[in-house]
């Protein structure tokens, strides 16, 4: 059995504004409040207690877990972040959930902004947020699957709901990632109520898609859109978030298409390569929708992969449209700063609406 995890947690300082997770400006308080290391800021969720006590020494967790046959789960969360208080209480607020996730792994929480010291799988010592960067976690709540020997056999990044949060318990719990494609899987296991039929925008690249060729003719950096026709996120999407208008102008700067995940059809991909477009998603490590792809000058230069909501999804466009993906390589540190350049203007952000 996993021991007792119990995180430190402080008094309410009504003063302190949360400002690491989200950019909220601090004050004189904030600047004064010392917190020892390992300690949290308010905003922050408590897990459950039975998540692993560990002293973040991966080499023996990554043992113990297979000794126990069971396999470690990393848990990146922050302060504040909405889609880990979702993960909480949504997903592992489940009785079903919880006991599966006990039963199959042992799950150690890593704070994205933490000063606890971690122990890599090669012996390195690093800083949470350094171990955290190393990894390239650019999104709360992000989720690594280990295995036996300690690499990554499934990355969840951002919110995944109950259903598919289930799917990925049950695929690498039960060891069938050498077996079966996790997009396969999830498809075949996660279906979920839909319109049943992709969403059809003015603004979307027609068929035959040329991504290579579009890439060359027009300096817009190119959006891919992963898609299928049963997913009620994609329909939520494009009802919802698509149609605000923030959103609709941050669209505007870039040339975008639409790939049917499950379609057979060939299409050129930004590298000129010609592929069927499921085979393309495999490749390039796609399994999930929706997915958004950028790309600049053919290269991928950044990926969402998770549930967003419009505030995080127009940050998400912002940050390449902008070109802030070339010095600031930390997305978190992007939406802080956009964060606090709106609420130092007066704007109420809504981070969930």
């Amino acid at each position: 059995m996993n021991s007792p995890r119990r995180l430190p947690t402080l008094a309410p300082v009504f003063s302190l504004i949360l400002a690491l997770a989200w950019g909220a400006p601090t004050s004189h308080a904030a600047e004064e409040a010392k917190l020892a290391p390992g300690m949290v800021n308010p905003g922050y969720h408590e897990p459950p207690p039975w998540f692993k006590e560990s002293f973040l020494d991966l080499r023996d967790d990554v043992k113990e877990a297979a000794k126990a046959r069971r396999r470690v789960l990393l848990y990146f969360y922050q302060d504040g972040c909405p889609y880990c208080s979702k993960l909480i209480s949504d997903n592992f607020g489940q009785k079903a959930i919880a006991d599966k996730t006990r039963q199959h792994f042992d799950v150690i929480a890593i704070n994205l902004w933490g000063d606890r010291e971690v122990i890599d799988l090669t012996g390195k010592t690093l800083p949470e947020k350094v171990f955290a960067k190393s990894l390239k976690v650019q999104f709360t709540p992000t989720l690594l699957f280990l295995d036996e020997k300690g690499d990554t056999v499934l990355r969840l990044n951002g919110y995944s709901p109950p259903h598919k949060f289930t799917a990925a318990l049950d695929y690498i719990g039960q060891h069938r990632e050498k077996k079966q494609n996790f997009a396969d899987y999830l498809a075949a296991h996660a279906k979920e109520p839909a319109s049943g039929k992709l969403n059809e925008q003015p603004w979307l690249m027609p068929p035959p898609l040329k991504l290579a060729e579009a890439t060359k003719a027009n300096p817009k950096p190119l959006l891919v859109l992963f898609e299928q026709k049963d997913c009620a996120a994609c329909d939520e999407m494009h009802d919802e978030a698509f149609s605000r208008p923030e959103v609709m102008e941050l669209l505007g700067k870039f040339q975008i298409a639409r790939i049917d995940m499950a379609a057979k059809e060939p299409l050129q991909t930004p590298d000129g390569a010609s592929l069927p477009a499921r085979q393309w998603a495999r490749k390039i490590g796609v399994h999930y929708t929706p997915s958004l792809v950028f790309f600049a000058e053919g290269k991928e230069v950044f990926r969402v992969d998770g549930y967003l909501r419009p505030f995080h999804l127009s940050s998400s466009l912002d940050y390449v449209a902008s070109g802030a993906y070339k010095t600031q390589p930390e997305f978190q540190r992007f939406i802080e700063a956009r964060a606090a350049a709106r609420r130092a203007k007066g704007e109420k952000i809504e981070l969930m609406k």
